[in-house]
């Protein structure tokens, strides 16, 4: 292209094809003003530094963007002229279909994961007490440790050889998808597989994690599976299929999977949509709320269908535990100006200790990172380590605390038989029991539960509440990182809880609410604290213990704690996106980026491609770089000057060379190319299943060949001028979901196109390496 050049960025890295595309120019006069200072940039080849760390210390990965606009080339015009009223039913009849099959999915899904927690953490903890009953405390131990190191091994074996990518929660990466970050194998069908029993071995293991974040990236892996368009392989290409080969539509169904997750975790339908509405997407609309939510309501009848039918007994060890639901609805939530002093207190205190926990587990992950990297067998050493700290601290702790003696006139057993309840007996003798073993000779949910029950002030002493509160914070940060699937959800909640009750049995003589009211308060604030969300945490917190009365008061401390730990760093969330280097988008420009313009940041020279283009020079542009969209420039004698005619794709180049559509002659053959293809032929493929690069089988002789471009290009690519600042541009570029943004000249008599801009090009670390004086962390 005339008067322009090109530097391609290189971001491949092992194990992937994939990189980001970066495309621009250096043609117009505001670049050049600053040609001194880029320079040495463009004559180095420099990194990427915003490519995937994966968050157990997997090698960089390369990322793509996804492609959310819709194109307007020639092909699909011709598919949208031709579509029948009854392809249009089929489209919508498919999405609602859709829906209800993430939902039962998602539903049944979370049915197995509990049952599998239950039963196999229930053995656990049966044939251990067993085994104290006898006095043999020292096999007790040896049983209770081996188990959980057995579910350890497990769970890391399968993350750290099968699927590294399904280690951690999961939510960082499915926001990241939906924000149209396309990381590898994030939601593959090993990832789905490992996710779920990875997530059961490594709770029943005992580990202070939690199934709900993973349940959340387990619905959107199967929401992504339904929406991949079949399988050659396997026979699976149902022609109504097509409708869903592409990023948008996907995208719609990853959010009906991430809300269906939540919905299945906590049985909580509406805290479902709300928590994808509110942390998880970040394009919205009525229709995609009316879908999201009937799956959450399929899910919230699949559990509460198959809850009636275990508590029959006909589901092994499986009863109160799984599926938390925390009914505190028993007590009065009456509360006075005093009350309203101490939900402020905890919501201050939640805000303080919840940054504090995501500035550590920052610390820990960083560290856990360097010894991932060295590989699968440091990753099960590490989880193997952490698992034996685990046994002795949920195992010794209890020792420290005395033995209590039952209280009179109980409902309930004293002590607890079985593996549950609030007063465990340990190494008791009878009629008494062990109010720190209660919560840490539990599974995780049936701790939240005892910590929730009303009216028992008495049953926990304050050095036990204390104890479990360092404790449960401790092991949950030092867990967090480790190659298991690991959810944040439970550790803050049982750390927040244990924290409320805490404060609830000091305030008992000055306050009217019921200990357990402010058990329930204390999980808000240090959820508002660490994962700063309101509206969804609310609302799910409110579905999870049937207790509207406590709205005012959840409101309020959400609020506050999440105002209080703004001021310190972001969510959790927030930061385990950047530490995996995924190129997240905010909504908002930074304050920087208004003093730039959109020709600032682009960097030349261009590749661009004629409307009607020599095969040899496609093929070779292809090989020579990674990028993933290219400029179509009309000429004479096509035109009286050059035009921009469109944006074409890289993969749609890949599938027009590889049916050979050339001419000898530069001539244009759109009406060829239209009788030979049908748009579903240029629609995106599932996982790995497009046309490849190495496919190609191109002689000499039709590398002299032609081939028209005009058919495939996007005619109406997005432009912006090249005086824009660049903070406007980024929030078109993300309002938009956009992967390529053409930068135009502002001047006539200059080449069409000044350059094209990219995710990379609105990350702080590229623009801070093209202006190192600029400022663009706070």
């Amino acid at each position: 292209m005339e008067g322009g050049r090109e530097v391609k960025l290189d971001y491949s890295r092992e194990g992937s094809d994939i990189e980001i595309d970066h495309a621009s120019s250096g043609g117009s006069t505001e670049a050049k003003e600053f040609n001194s200072m880029r320079e040495p940039l463009l004559l180095r080849n420099r990194k990427n530094t915003t490519s995937q760390i994966a968050i157990v210390g997997a090698n960089a990965c390369p990322i793509e963007s996804l492609d959310y606009e819709i194109l307007e080339n020639e092909l699909f015009k011709q598919d949208w002229r031709t579509s029948k009223k009854v392809q249009i039913y089929q489209y919508v009849f498919l999405k609602w279909t859709f829906a209800l099959l993430i939902g039962l999915g998602t539903g049944l899904v979370g049915l197995f994961n509990n049952l599998a927690v239950e039963n196999i953490a229930g053995f656990k903890f049966l044939l251990t007490s067993s085994l104290m009953l006898e006095k043999n405390y020292y096999l007790a131990f040896a049983a209770y440790a081996g188990c959980n190191m057995i579910l350890a091994i497990a769970a890391a074996v399968l993350c750290a050889y099968v699927a590294p990518a399904a280690a951690g929660s999961g939510i960082p990466e499915v926001k990241a998808y939906l924000n149209g970050v396309d990381a590898p194998s994030i939601l593959a069908p090993t990832t789905l597989f490992v996710k779920i029993f990875g997530s059961i071995f490594g709770v029943s293991a005992g580990f202070v994690v939690g199934k709900e974040g993973p349940m959340v990236h387990t619905g959107a892996c199967i929401a992504s599976l339904l929406g991949q368009g079949g399988s050659r392989k396997y026979h699976l290409t149902w022609k109504w299929l097509r409708y869903f080969k592409n990023d948008r539509d996907r995208r719609d169904l990853v959010t009906c999977g991430a809300a269906a997750g939540v919905a299945a975790a906590f049985r909580a339908p509406v805290g479902g949509v709300l928590f994808a509405l509110e942390e998880a997407v970040s394009w919205w609309r009525s229709a995609l709320l009316w879908r999201t939510f009937f799956t959450t309501a399929v899910v919230a009848v699949v559990l509460r269908g198959f809850i009636g039918f275990c508590r029959t007994g006909k589901c092994g060890l499986f009863g109160e535990g799984g599926l938390i639901m925390f009914d505190v609805s028993s007590t009065k939530a009456t509360y006075d100006t005093l009350d309203l002093l101490a939900v402020i207190f905890l919501g201050v205190v939640g805000g303080i200790f919840g940054s504090l926990y995501n500035y550590c587990i920052d610390k820990v992950v960083r560290t856990y990172s360097i010894i991932n990297e060295r590989g699968p067998s440091f990753k099960i050493l590490l989880v193997i380590i952490i698992s034996l700290l685990t046994s002795c601290c949920s195992y010794g702790l209890p020792w420290l605390a005395p033995c209590i003696p039952c209280p009179a006139d109980l409902s309930e057993l004293c002590p607890t038989e079985g593996r549950s309840g609030n007063y465990k007996n340990f190494q008791c003798p009878p009629n008494s029991y062990n109010d720190l073993a209660s919560l840490f000779f539990n599974t995780n949910d049936d701790a939240i539960r005892n910590l929730l029950t009303p009216g028992t002030e008495k049953r926990f002493k304050l050095p036990t509440l204390l104890v479990f509160f360092f404790a449960t914070y401790g092991l949950g940060i030092i867990t967090y990182g480790i190659a298991i699937p690991s959810g944040l959800f439970i550790p803050v909640i049982l750390a927040g809880a244990s924290y409320g009750r805490l404060v609830g049995n000091l305030l008992v003589p000055l306050s009217s609410l019921d200990v357990s009211l402010f058990a329930l308060l204390g999980a808000a604030s240090f959820l508002g604290g660490t994962m700063r969300m309101t509206v969804s945490l609310c609302v799910i917190l409110l579905e999870l213990t049937n207790d509207l009365l406590m709205l005012p008061l959840m409101m309020l401390v959400l609020l506050v704690s999440k105002t209080v730990a703004d001021s310190f760093n972001k969510g959790v969330y927030d930061q385990i996106v950047k530490l995996k280097g995924l190129p997240y988008m905010e909504a908002h420009a930074e304050p920087y980026m208004r003093n730039l313009v959109a020709s600032d940041v682009v960097s030349g020279p261009l590749i661009a491609f004629s409307g009607v283009e020599k095969v040899g020079n496609i093929l070779h542009t292809l090989k020579m770089t990674g990028h993933n969209g290219f400029p179509v420039i009309d000429e004479p004698p096509y035109t009286d000057a050059a035009e921009l005619c469109g944006l074409v794709l890289r993969s749609h180049l890949l599938v027009l060379l590889k049916e050979k559509t050339f001419t000898k002659g530069r001539m244009m053959r759109r009406s060829g190319i239209l009788s030979m293809f049908k748009a579903h032929d240029f629609a995106k493929a599932g996982s790995g299943k497009g046309v490849k690069l190495e496919d190609l089988n191109i002689s000499e002789e039709e590398m002299e060949m032609y081939v028209d471009l005009h058919p495939i290009s996007n005619t109406s690519p997005y432009t912006v001028i090249e005086t824009m600042s660049l903070a406007k541009a980024a929030v078109l570029f993300r309002e938009l979901g956009l992967r390529h943004l053409c930068v135009v000249p502002k001047t006539p008599g200059r080449p069409p196109i000044v350059g094209i801009l990219t995710r990379h090009d609105f990350m702080p670390e590229h623009i801070s390496g093209l202006y190192p004086h600029c400022k663009t962390h706070k």
